[in-house]
């Protein structure tokens, strides 16, 4: 029996596979070779682009030249970290110390990004000094003899392995680092220090733009905080045509800058997600806000509930971030309206994610949507969510706090394990949906209050029309011309307020329906599975037992009358002839709801009391469908406040005929001051993204038509639980026995 000991001898093309294929464009092959040169603790780098042609294309002289005032390598690094693919030395020296002699923390671990060099050219002289050395170490790669794929050389075809491949080394007198030489650095001249590194790579593989250096030289610009100044780094990056300085929109991050100081409808800061206290805490316009994982307005949003709910602890770790959200629909006389320019300048950017202060490619780039905006506001509803457009930000990650999101090899995006990436994001997605939900959408609400405000301060039709009739009153053929108009106003006011009630009366049915058709559908189930055992009993047995046949039918009579019951109930929500206004016992109407909600109210443990104050019975002149729409609504809203709470579960509804009011009352979280004066607006909802916003607002509406009125208790005395109360006030019209 034959036994062997193989070693793994990777092929040369491996090179390829690293470097070309894993690297996914020069932008990110430039960003790996720049972070290199901010982990070796330089304070400037210079990218030259010599010898291309007019157009940027190349020719066989083109070169890129990257040189940087950092560390430097000596021989050692050079053998032993430099030349080894995988190479654990940042590894060991990030577990071991964890930052550089300047305080920043070590970027690379895995040693492939130095592969990124082979995205760019086939031809590289690697000239580098440390602080120590007397001497230049000279590196050099010549590649251009191998086909891409390292399968030829010289256009023979041969079996080429990676250590097959010779890097030339040489040690030189000092040319390139010399003492008191200078180098042109933007407006100024730097003296060049006695040490760094310059990377020359020719044989370059690709053509180059105009175009391709502004984006690369834009994304480079946002590899440190964008919204941080660049003095709190001492990095900084320029790039150079030959010996001119490109100034490509280097101005773009400024501009940036000033709109979002002057801009933004919120400016979200000194955001912080503490892991231990499942606590997001932050400063929106400069007022300090809150947010727990027990706050019923944030763990009420169903991507909470799909994705947090179950979580004692996550495992993404502690972040910080900082968010600007726009309104590019802000009327232009507001402090908030963006012209077409500003818009411009905001739409390249959307929520980048840094590590110790670098940026995590892609993230943050316009066609990568790493935070699924795009794709819930398109699967979803889009009016739900901030659009990623119309929000800029940064999020700070770190190796120390941060350990379970890890960068990919290709240093494009992290790691999905399936656990701390999808709660990292699903945290930042439920802060986006809960300031949408809630201080976006009362920002959208006031700016179409002050709207409603200036229509009404400005001269109406009405007035308008009188004033024309008091000028032209002598003129008897602009009075009949004045006349027409008005009457024609008032003929077309009439269909559309008719109109805007058949649409309010259809969208209280629809979700009346909506609402009542669950419990319906529930009973329908039991009903389909008791006839189908039914059946396969009979056809197992014909002589089936006669009790079970009664139990059986016993059960389908008394789910299929309250089908019958239930739907009887609907058709009331339906305008109709029959369903005149009239003397209706608004008691009878909530004890229906409550039968309908019965069977929900148990299944969550909620107890429910249903009192009179007064000997009088309170009639109220409307319509049936009103007050069922009214009360199915308050009995929703308080089963879904109620049904998680812990502790005591209770509805209170106490009707006074003397006074002739109603409080609804439920024991839950009750509804914040902040947002007490938004809840009756449509669309306003703090259901998260399950609430539509519309069912009290249409309550209140059906209500008034009657001269009734629904509200928030304003009193303790209005007030019998801890929770929600609302006044319902049928003193106007309302009856008593």
């Amino acid at each position: 029996m034959q036994k062997k000991i193989y070693k793994i001898r990777p092929y040369a093309r491996l090179i390829t596979m690293l470097g070309e294929q894993l690297i996914k464009n020069e932008i990110i092959a430039l960003s790996e070779l720049i972070k290199n040169s901010y982990d070796a603790d330089a304070s400037w780098v210079k990218v030259s682009f010599c010898n291309f042609n007019k157009d940027f294309s190349i020719n066989k002289n083109s070169k890129i030249i990257i040189q940087d005032n950092g560390t430097g390598m000596n021989q050692d690094i050079i053998e032993k970290a430099w030349l080894n693919p995988a190479t654990p030395t940042k590894l060991k020296q990030k577990n071991k110390i964890g930052k550089t002699l300047k305080g920043r923390i070590l970027q690379g671990e895995k040693g492939i990004g130095r592969f990124a060099i082979f995205k760019l050219g086939s031809k590289i002289k690697i000239s580098t000094k440390t602080e120590l050395d007397n001497y230049e170490n000279i590196l050099t790669y010549d590649f251009s003899k191998y086909d891409s794929n390292f399968l030829t050389e010289n256009n023979v075809e041969k079996e080429l392995y990676l250590d097959d491949l010779e890097i030339n080394y040489e040690q030189k007198k000092v040319e390139n680092f010399l003492n008191n030489k200078t180098i042109n650095f933007g407006i100024n001249k730097l003296n060049l220090d006695p040490f760094g590194t310059i990377i020359e790579i020719s044989n370059l593989k690709n053509d180059w733009s105009k175009e391709k250096i502004e984006k690369v030289q834009k994304e480079i610009g946002k590899m440190l905080p964008i919204f941080r100044p660049l003095k709190d780094f001492d990095f900084d990056v320029k790039f150079y045509q030959d010996d001119n300085k490109m100034t490509i929109n280097e101005e773009y991050i400024e501009r940036l800058r000033g709109l979002l100081e002057r801009k933004p409808v919120f400016r979200i800061e000194k955001g912080y997600y503490d892991e231990q206290k499942q606590i997001i805490s932050y400063e929106i316009n400069s007022h300090h806000k809150e947010l727990s994982f027990k706050d019923p307005l944030f763990n009420s949003l169903s991507y909470f509930r799909k994705n947090l709910s179950e979580k004692n602890i996550t495992k993404c770790g502690n972040f910080e971030f900082e968010l600007y959200i726009f309104d590019f629909n802000a009327d232009e006389n507001t402090k908030y309206f963006l012209s077409k320019d500003e818009k411009d300048d905001i739409k390249p950017h959307r929520i980048y994610l840094y590590r110790d202060n670098v940026r995590v490619l892609p993230y943050g780039d316009v066609d990568d949507d790493w935070l699924k905006i795009d794709m819930l506001r398109g699967t979803i509803r889009a009016a739900e969510f901030v659009s990623n457009e119309q929000v800029v930000g940064c999020v700070y990650i770190t190796d120390e706090k941060n350990k379970n999101l890890k960068d990919k090899t290709n240093r494009e995006g992290l790691i999905d394990d399936g656990i701390a990436l999808n709660e990292f994001i699903s945290i930042l997605q439920c802060i986006l949906r809960y300031i949408r939900a809630n201080d976006f959408q009362k920002y959208l609400i006031d700016k179409n209050r002050i709207k409603e405000e200036k229509l009404i301060k400005e001269e109406r039709p009405e007035i308008f029309l009188k004033k024309l009739e008091e000028r032209f009153k002598n003129d008897k053929e602009i009075t009949k011309l004045i006349n027409s108009c008005s009457n024609a106003y008032k003929k077309e006011k009439q269909i559309l307020n008719r109109r805007i009630e058949q649409v309010e009366d259809l969208a209280a049915v629809g979700l009346s329906v909506e609402t009542a058709s669950h419990d319906i559908m529930l009973v329908l189930a039991e009903v389909y599975k008791t006839l189908s055992d039914l059946y396969k009993d009979i056809k197992k047995n014909a002589n089936i037992e006669i009790n079970t046949l009664k139990n059986s039918l016993t059960e389908l009579i008394t789910n299929v009358g309250f089908i019958k019951d239930t739907m009887k109930d609907v058709q009331i929500l339906f305008p109709s002839t029959k369903y005149r206004a009239k003397d209706v016992n608004v008691k009878k109407i909530v004890d229906k709801i409550y039968q309908m909600y019965k069977k929900t109210l148990l299944e969550n443990k909620i107890s429910v009391n249903i009192y009179s104050s007064s000997n009088n019975i309170l009639l109220a002149w409307t319509r049936d469908a009103v007050l069922f729409q009214t009360f199915i609504n308050l009995f929703d809203n308080a089963i879904f406040w109620l049904k998680d709470k812990e502790g005591t579960r209770k509805i209170d509804i106490e009707i006074d005929g003397d006074s002739k009011k109603l409080i609804f009352a439920d024991s839950g979280y009750g509804i914040k001051d902040e947002i007490k004066n938004y809840i009756f607006e449509p669309f306003f909802s703090t259901k998260g993204d399950e609430g539509r916003g519309l069912g009290l607002y249409i309550a209140k509406q059906l209500l008034e038509r009657y001269d009734y009125s629904i509200r928030l208790a304003e009193t303790k005395q209005e007030s019998i639980l801890d929770g929600a109360n609302f006044v319902l006030d049928f003193s106007k019209d309302g009856k008593t026995l």
